[in-house]
């Protein structure tokens, strides 16, 4: 079920997007260079708050509360019991025991493919092939099918219920109480076995006309369920239970909530299981490294497209010969991309001096330490040793 469509588009309106390139990409290009600035702030901020926490952090026994540690960091685990029941108040639906309960709700969609393939022309024009593709499938969230190439052939209707989670408001770990959310997040996901009664919520709730079975875990609201229909819905929960936990965070009272570092950083750590203070603190300074790479790679890619936008009016300007653009294309991303290596790199290396100034300083001596006895040790290479020679008489 697909149909294709042929787009042209004229040099002239090439332009114009190349125009708007040489706007938009330098506003790419800064607004990199602050992401990227900003998260070398964030990842040393994080990493001393994490590094000031674990030399002050104090494990104490879950079993009572000792005054003489409010206000300080602790770190406290053992058996964790939710207060209450988490439930889903519009279906009726309960997990006893649980920290949190987990509403899955999916609905049978037409889903849009496309593939595109461009061709230059002579003139600087271009030429697209589009290919559109129909198909069924179940998906979580609504698909807006008013965007459809063929939206009056393929409609969705609204999805009269979605997904939902729902927690208790906190839990107890001894004498201690925890929010209800953190400890939900520890949880494991199990099915929930609906009863029959939740047959009869499920129709009020939803208001459909057709027939609302269940199946063990799983409830389908479908003529047949076999051979489903556009609309047709099937819904299932899951509880999260969590039987011992572990916590770092500010004891305050009963509570063990955020701790605010000197630097202003918020520590609140969490496992399951018990789990010791130190290991708490290596996974944590571990995810920390990890978000600062991921929010690198994605600023350095966000640059480079950025410095692509910018040069992008000198392939289309080529493009009046259709070769001669490509090269030119080709030219200019090779030219984004070093612009991006030295920039971003630059840009990490100036934040690294502006919030860690004595190991940067430190690490940059080094540098210039090594490369000039590299630079000593080869010059004394190149000067060939005179030897003394003594000529006889016979």
């Amino acid at each position: 079920m697909s149909f294709t469509e042929t787009t042209t588009k004229s040099w002239f309106s090439k332009l114009k997007s190349g125009l708007a390139g040489l706007i938009i990409g330098p506003i790419l290009v800064i607004g990199m260079i602050w992401l990227l600035s900003w998260n070398e702030g964030r990842s040393v901020q994080t990493y001393r708050a994490l590094v000031e926490g674990a030399g002050i952090v104090v494990s104490i026994d879950n079993g009572s509360v000792d005054p003489a540690n409010e206000g300080k960091l602790v770190h406290v685990s053992g058996p964790v019991k939710p207060d209450g029941t988490p439930e889903d108040p519009m279906l009726g639906v309960s997990a006893e025991g649980a920290a949190g309960l987990n509403r899955q709700v999916e609905m049978y969609q037409w889903i849009e493919d496309s593939k595109s393939e461009t061709q230059k022309t002579l003139g600087g024009g271009e030429e697209t092939v589009t290919t559109y593709s129909y198909k069924k499938e179940w998906r979580p969230r609504p698909v807006d099918s008013s965007d459809f190439k063929q939206s009056d052939q393929h409609q969705n209707p609204e999805m009269p219920i979605e997904g939902d989670r729902f927690t208790v408001a906190t839990a107890t770990l001894g004498a201690f109480t925890i929010d209800g959310k953190a400890v939900a997040n520890l949880g494991t996901e199990t099915p929930v076995k609906l009863s029959p009664d939740v047959i009869n919520q499920v129709t009020a709730a939803i208001g459909s006309g057709k027939p609302v079975n269940a199946n063990g875990t799983t409830i389908y609201v479908s003529q047949n369920r076999q051979n489903p229909a556009i609309g047709d819905l099937r819904i299932s929960f899951s509880r999260e239970d969590i039987a011992e936990a572990s916590f770092v965070g500010a004891q305050k009272g009963t509570n063990v909530t955020g701790y605010k570092a000197s630097n202003g950083r918020d520590l609140f750590l969490s496992a399951a299981g018990k789990v010791d203070a130190p290991q708490m603190f290596d996974a944590a300074q571990s995810e920390n490294t990890l978000i600062t790479w991921l929010i690198r790679g994605g600023g350095l890619l966000g640059m480079f497209i950025g410095f692509a936008l910018m040069l992008s009016i000198l392939g289309i300007i080529a493009d009046v010969i259709p070769f001669v653009g490509s090269i030119v294309g080709f030219g200019t991303s090779v030219i984004a991309v070093i612009l991006t290596l030295i920039l971003g790199p630059l840009v990490i290396a100036i934040a690294w001096i502006a919030y860690r100034p004595v190991l940067a300083i430190a690490i940059i001596t080094t540098g210039i330490l090594l490369a000039a006895g590299l630079i000593y040790l080869r010059r004394n290479k190149t000067v060939a040793p005179q030897v003394p020679t003594t000529l006889g008489r016979a």
